[in-house]
């Protein structure tokens, strides 16, 4: 049986902001819009959600926070204010912290509400283009299947008996995996919770210092040649 800790997770990697907060066995929740908004209510709403779960920031475990990949300013924010709390609480003395592989969040969140096992999981990273990774679970937990790659939706394979699921059929429709069907999940903090004590027990936490986001694409932005490239394969026979 898993320990049971005081944990806090947040994650703001997509368009919505999901916050967590677990005292034992007890689990507050907290979601709003994402995006622009994330960062001006973020810290009030992680101290609301502390104290109706009775919980200060000094008697906490751990911090976790998606570390992505997703949206470059969502998971800047999201690691910078871990970052802050952590470095901050038990007087200076600091907190672990817990970086999380957002596409395994929504790995964990498709098997919460679905049952799946065997999960491609995919989010929307724009530029015609998702964050996609494999996973499966078994009475161990879960196990990454091959690498996390950005792949155009059509190149997104989903092997038999296996789901897709996250956040990219509003955007790719069945352009998304061949036409597979697709389970809406996300990378929520409940989540980050449910993973949080199998990752720590691996020794995956560290101080608030070595805490750092995860982008996997390094660009977000293209020249005036590069979008006329990409135009032209994309017509391309």
């Amino acid at each position: 049986m898993a320990p049971l800790l005081n944990l806090l997770a947040l994650d703001t990697s997509t368009e919505r902001l999901s916050l967590a907060v677990q005292n034992g066995a007890e689990v507050h929740t907290h979601e709003a819009a994402g995006g622009a908004q994330a960062s001006g209510q973020l810290i009030a709403a992680l101290y609301h959600l502390l104290a109706q779960a009775g919980l200060s920031l000094d008697q906490l475990d751990a911090l976790v926070f998606g570390r992505g990949p997703g949206s470059f300013t969502g998971v800047r924010t999201a690691c910078a204010v871990a970052q802050g709390l952590a470095f901050g609480a038990r007087a200076g003395r600091g907190l672990a912290v817990l970086p999380v592989d957002t596409l395994l969040a929504v790995a964990e969140d498709a098997h919460a509400r679905y049952g799946c096992t065997r999960v491609v999981a995919v989010l929307d990273a724009r530029m015609d283009e998702v964050y996609c990774a494999r996973y499966e679970r078994d009475q161990h937990g879960w196990r990454a299947r091959g690498e996390l790659a950005v792949l155009a939706p059509e190149a997104v394979e989903v092997p038999p008996d296996w789901v897709l699921a996250g956040n990219a059929q509003a955007a790719y429709g069945t352009r998304l995996g061949g036409g597979a069907e697709h389970l809406f999940a996300q990378p929520r903090a409940a989540a980050l919770l449910r993973l949080a004590p199998a990752l720590l027990l691996q020794g995956l936490g560290c101080t608030a210092a070595d805490a750092l986001p995860l982008y996997v694409r390094d660009k977000v932005a293209q020249t005036t040649a590069e979008r006329a490239a990409r135009a032209a394969r994309s017509v391309s026979p």
